[in-house]
């Protein structure tokens, strides 16, 4: 490239004469064009991309496009706030199921444009989002609200992934994307409603309609508790039954203290005891932990423990299900403890998790606390 220089009386185009005798460069043949020309498509808009080149010096840069197979190119935008070396333009005047051509150029000082050494073609595609999540659930934790749904949106062919909103006061609010169907939500606080919908977007970015509003209040209980697979978050994994709520039980799933953590693998979820805690080999089924003033008439729970035949293995854990462990505690006498698991799912970043409901008897030895469904275990 080669620059002359000019004085600033001439830069100024024929203005009063002065003393300033300041030189600006401009090259020589018109501006430095723009460099690497790109084209992508995203959610009904084509962003046109550039780098600048080495010598550009602020000019603007005027953005062309044209139908292909109709008529010449039309100016759709000057561009002036180029920085960091790139500059782009989204156009959002487009057609479904068209193909456009662009080209940039560099408007220099006097007017002078130099183009892009090459174009960029592109073909917008159908505008069709997939289908709207359904089937969405809120289960309320202590602290949080989990949520899950169907895969209704991934019958399209397209589907990349979810996004999950809060409805609030006649408006929405982004929490969060997930390509899993689950999110969890810890920044729910306890005794507040919250409503939620989620919706789908293909890899084109277009967002389907939102499914129907779910709610959940979080509160404070010895339910909703939820730990994470220990290969996944090992420091969210571990779990120790606690006297007090004052207490925070999820531990990390190495520390000595645990009375299990959680693990998954090919085969399954398993419940793995920690040092010195032994399982009682079968799970039962249940409809809930307690059963109590204002239960369901056909309420099921596992009220008393089995008083012999546990064992120092890993058990399979199944939803809806009821299992024992008997821990010994500082007094180095066994405790019964039961944990009821509510659910096995995922995060909003594919973790397994467990969300589970559970009791501790404080007197050693006392198993106060349907048929019995055979669970499989796992010898360590």
């Amino acid at each position: 490239m080669r620059w002359a220089r000019l004085g600033m009386a001439v830069v100024l185009m024929g203005l009063a004469a002065c003393d300033n005798t300041d030189e600006i460069l401009v090259p020589v043949g018109g501006p430095d064009a723009p460099r690497a020309l790109d084209v992508t498509y995203y959610n009904r808009a084509v962003t046109v991309s550039w780098e600048l080149g080495s010598y550009w010096d602020g000019e603007p840069f005027r953005v062309y496009a044209r139908i292909m197979g109709t008529g010449g190119y039309l100016l759709i935008a000057e561009v002036t706030n180029c920085s960091d070396g790139l500059c782009s333009y989204t156009d959002v005047n487009i057609v479904s199921g068209e193909s456009y051509e662009y080209y940039v150029s560099a408007v220099g000082y006097d007017g002078t444009e130099t183009g892009s050494a090459n174009t960029v073609r592109i073909t917008v595609p159908s505008y069709a989002a997939p289908p709207a999540p359904g089937g969405l659930d809120v289960v309320a934790l202590d602290g949080a609200n989990y949520l899950r749904w169907n895969e209704a949106s991934r019958a399209a062919g397209d589907f990349s992934f979810y996004r999950v909103y809060l409805w609030f006061e006649g408006g929405s609010f982004l929490l969060g994307e997930t390509d899993s169907q689950g999110f969890l939500d810890e920044l729910a606080e306890n005794g507040l409603t919250y409503s939620y919908f989620v919706t789908a977007v293909d890899e084109y970015g277009h967002e389907s309609d939102g499914s129907g509003l779910a709610e959940g209040t979080p509160r404070p209980d010895y339910r909703g508790e939820f730990v994470y697979d220990y290969f996944a978050v090992p420091g969210l994994s571990g779990f120790i039954f606690q006297e007090s709520e004052e207490w925070d039980p999820v531990v990390d799933g190495d520390d000595p203290l645990r009375h299990f953590r959680m693990e998954t693998d090919a085969e399954g979820w398993w419940l793995v005891p920690g040092p010195g805690v032994s399982v009682y080999p079968l799970g039962y089924a249940t409809t809930a932990l307690k059963c109590g003033p204002g239960a369901d008439v056909d309420c099921v729970s596992l009220d008393v423990a089995p008083t012999s035949g546990y064992v120092f293995a890993d058990l399979s854990l199944q939803p809806q299900t009821t299992y024992v462990l008997q821990v010994p505690g500082d007094d180095n006498q066994l405790r019964y403890a039961a944990v009821r698991v509510e659910l096995l799912g995922f995060d909003e970043l594919g973790d397994p998790l467990m969300i589970f409901e559970w009791s501790y008897q404080l007197q050693p030895g006392n198993p106060a606390l349907a048929p019995v469904q055979k669970v499989t275990t796992r010898v360590r």
